[in-house]
């Protein structure tokens, strides 16, 4: 067996056509034994990309965006799509089946201020006619510390990934009553990059066929038959296996993930317009500029 490195800068249920390549066996039917860690203070994915400790990374094409708008041309770019819609979900404190956007004004709502979970949440908010300034947004810090700061009872409505809300639906403390993916539609959410370099070789080829053989299961296999194989592989054994399997439902449902691993240039094309509505830049990079075909 041939180790491969993989890291990510989210773990996330959300992510299942990646952590499926593990779970699932496929990398290991390829010849290739699989290490996995998420990107924490010190160790940062492009660095272990560009030093040659990690093989692969989940990232997001828009962390591209800073050395385009430089002018330079990325050493790291991306080659397969993993999410085709953003993957948040908004809790509220009590069940809401009439639930409208326009209910978050003038609620205290925390939300998640990583760039691009923050420019997703504005621009779903912008396309349901909602002010951003009508909200009383309160930045709780990272996930784990917005959800401690959610049951010490901050916040009428939480922003996150999946399965924390599912979780806390579970648990009682919230319930789930939107998806930001249904807000804003397709989009370049999150993708995998790599080294130009290490994309040439037959250990990117090896990947790419463990790749698609997990982006055809997950949207396949029953959610349930998904989650046991996660948690039986070490992933969200914290996660109560009846939510875990909700959420991975809820995703195949939502239409994040796909058949084939190419970045669609309109999915790309409307990454560029929820950044140019947040930031105002107005600038088109070229879909080829971070963007690459699969290798094989």
């Amino acid at each position: 067996m041939s180790q491969i490195t993989i890291m990510s800068l989210r773990h996330s249920a959300f992510y299942s056509p990646l952590l499926m390549t593990m779970a699932g066996g496929f990398l290991q039917g390829e010849g290739l034994e699989p290490s996995y860690r998420q990107e924490s203070p010190g160790d940062i994915v492009v660095d272990n990309i560009r030093n040659g400790s990690c093989d692969l990374a989940q990232s997001s094409v828009a962390t591209s965006f800073a050395a385009l708008q430089r002018g330079e041309l990325p050493d790291i770019v991306h080659f397969a799509q993993i999410n085709a819609r953003d993957g948040f979900f908004i809790a509220a404190r009590e069940p809401d089946e009439s639930f409208t956007w326009e209910k978050l004004a003038g609620r205290n709502v925390l939300v998640d201020h990583f760039f691009q979970p923050m420019a997703m949440f504005r621009y779903a908010l912008h396309r349901k006619g909602v002010a951003y300034d009508s909200l009383k947004v309160v930045d709780a810090g990272q996930p784990g510390e917005m959800l401690q700061a959610f049951l010490g009872g901050r916040g009428d409505y939480i922003h996150l990934q999946g399965p924390a809300p599912q979780q806390l639906e579970q648990d009682g403390h919230a319930f789930v009553v939107a998806a930001v993916g249904d807000a804003v539609g397709p989009v370049a959410f999150s993708s995998l990059c790599a080294s130009r370099d290490w994309l040439r070789g037959e250990k990117a080829k090896a990947f790419m066929r463990a790749y698609r053989k997990s982006q055809r299961y997950v949207l396949e296999a029953e959610a349930e038959e998904i989650a046991a194989r996660q948690q039986e592989y070490g992933f969200f054994t914290e996660i109560d296996p009846r939510v875990l399997a909700n959420t991975i439902r809820a995703y195949q449902q939502l239409g994040c993930w796909q058949q084939t691993p190419d970045i669609p240039q309109a999915d790309y094309e409307n990454l560029l317009d929820v950044f140019a509505f947040c930031s105002g830049e107005e600038r088109r990079y070229p879909f080829n500029a971070a963007i690459v075909a699969p290798p094989g």
